[in-house]
């Protein structure tokens, strides 16, 4: 059962959600809230998954927040919904650890993947987020001087081609036909490798390095 915590100060918007929410099997709400002192109330309380956090949510930015409580519940996974599609608010996103960011007008299929995504241990920006991504980083005249040069197994890179088409950690093990241990194992090594703390950090680098090809070119 996964466990869900909803965060907007549109009460109709929360409602909507919810009912989706309430139809699925696998799914619990813990709860809602309308500003950022219920979230906390709300975390503190109860054990939760999965919160999914609106960026506008009146007086607080959900980016802020994204931070204070990543810092706070290292476990939670934080899923921003947002109506900004704008690069600079997707990749503030990703630096400050949500694992996924969604826009309003998605639908009810795609917020279901995200949620479902981002507890197998993966991460989910969807389609458009990852092509305003992409847009954002090919629109980047510069580079860091000096870059070190990381060199990738070939599985090393189809593990972060795949993670980065949001491929859950079983999809991932049974396309490569390894176990889910030993997918386990490639991403920690990619981390390690690539200096980075967690998937959207992969997620990231697969973007700016070129591996987001759809479906993923495994040859």
């Amino acid at each position: 059962m996964i466990r869900i915590v909803i965060a907007d100060d549109h009460k109709m918007f929360r409602d909507g959600i919810i009912a989706i929410l309430e139809q699925e099997a696998d799914l619990q709400m813990v709860g809602e809230a309308g500003g950022a002192p219920e979230i906390f109330d709300l975390l503190d309380a109860n054990p939760t998954d999965i919160l999914l956090l609106d960026i506008s949510l009146g007086k607080f930015n959900g980016i802020d927040l994204t931070k204070s409580l990543r810092q706070r519940y290292p476990d939670l996974k934080i899923i921003i919904v947002s109506m900004h599609s704008e690069s600079n608010y997707v990749v503030k996103a990703l630096e400050v650890g949500a694992a996924g960011y969604l826009l309003k007008d998605a639908g009810k299929t795609e917020m279901l993947n995200a949620i479902r995504a981002v507890m197998s241990g993966g991460s989910y920006f969807g389609r458009q987020v990852s092509q305003i991504l992409m847009e954002h980083i090919s629109g980047k005249n510069t580079k860091p001087a000096k870059e070190e040069k990381v060199v990738l197994t070939r599985r090393e890179i189809e593990v972060l081609k795949l993670i980065a088409a949001e491929y859950t950690n079983q999809e991932v093990a049974a396309q490569l036909f390894i176990s889910v241990r030993t997918f386990d194992t490639h991403r920690r090594n990619l981390l390690e490798k690539l200096k980075l703390k967690n998937t959207a950090g992969l997620v990231r680098y697969a973007i700016q390095h070129g591996y987001t090809d759809y479906p993923p070119n495994l040859q």
